[in-house]
Formats: structure tokens, C-alpha cells, sequence
């Protein structure tokens, strides 16, 4: 699994030019399942997203998580974080996940997600045309891979 986690101001989907989802400051994470990925790297990531410390405290240093700042996280499917570029200009995805396997990972992430920070995520629709709206704040926009833990 990748994610791309923003700390943002506000974060928001819309769907059919109605907002399905939105959020305060937090996290929005965008989420990349490939055929690869178990349940065990939705529990890591969520564990290691929940206790990052990238939020500032009194003395502006990146030292709260977002348990400690009452945050909110909005998530978003995004099959394209697994887009292949090595050949060609047109981008493979062959590594995502098709949305039988995909599905039942990313609501195990989001259940995850939810008893990390102990409140309901808000969620993007799987495989909408979803615009996301976000205000970064910062910017501070960390990558992560579970097949990579650094």
C-alpha cells in the first residue's frame, strides 16, 4: 500500500458537484492498493499514520500527533500512486489492485484508521470521479510504501 498523507487546514470530496466528505484540520490521505498488499500493511500504515507527529506544538515544533491535536482524516482511493513510468508517456497500473481485492482492503484501512484516532474517518467513494479539494497545510506531504519501511 502507498499513501500520500497532507496535512491540511481543510480537505473536502465532491461527487457530482455534491461534497460527499470533508473535513477540519488533519490528514488527507490518498490511498494506493496494489495485488500485492494484505490486511497487515492496512494495520501498519494506519498505526504508524496515527502516532505521527507532524502537527506543531507550543513551541512550533512537529511534535503532536493527531490524537493529540483531535484531528480528522478523510481518504481517498487513488490507484494511480501504483502507475508504472519506465516505459512509454502513457502510464501502466498494472500493480493496482482490481476493486474486488482493493475494496475489502481499503475499508480494512479505514477501520484501522478509525480505531487509531479513535473516531470514524470520512471517505471518498471507491472508483468515483471524485474532485478533492484540499487547503495543505505547511505544505507538509509525506510519502509512504508499506513494502518499504523506512
Amino acid at each position: 500500500m502507498r499513501v500520500i498523507i497532507q496535512r491540511v487546514s481543510e480537505a473536502s470530496v465532491t461527487i457530482n458537484q455534491q461534497v460527499t466528505a470533508s473535513i477540519n484540520r488533519g490528514f488527507l490521505i490518498l490511498l494506493g492498493i496494489e495485488e500485492a498488499d494484505t490486511p497487515e500493511d492496512a494495520l501498519w500504515l494506519a498505526g504508524k499514520i496515527g502516532k505521527m507527529r507532524i502537527f506543531a506544538d507550543d513551541a512550533d515544533l512537529m511534535n503532536l500527533s493527531l490524537t493529540d491535536i483531535d484531528g480528522e482524516v478523510l481518504v481517498v482511493s487513488q490507484f494511480t500512486l501504483h502507475a508504472a513510468t519506465k516505459k512509454g508517456n502513457r502510464p501502466s497500473f498494472i500493480r493496482a489492485a482490481r476493486p474486488e481485492q482493493a475494496i475489502p482492503l481499503y475499508e480494512e484501512f479505514l477501520a484501522a484508521m478509525t480505531a487509531q484516532i479513535g473516531k470514524p474517518c470520512q471517505a471518498g467513494e471507491f472508483g468515483a470521479d471524485m474532485k478533492v479539494a484540499l487547503i495543505n497545510d505547511g505544505p507538509v506531504t509525506i510519502f509512504m510504501d508499506s513494502k518499504n519501511r523506512e
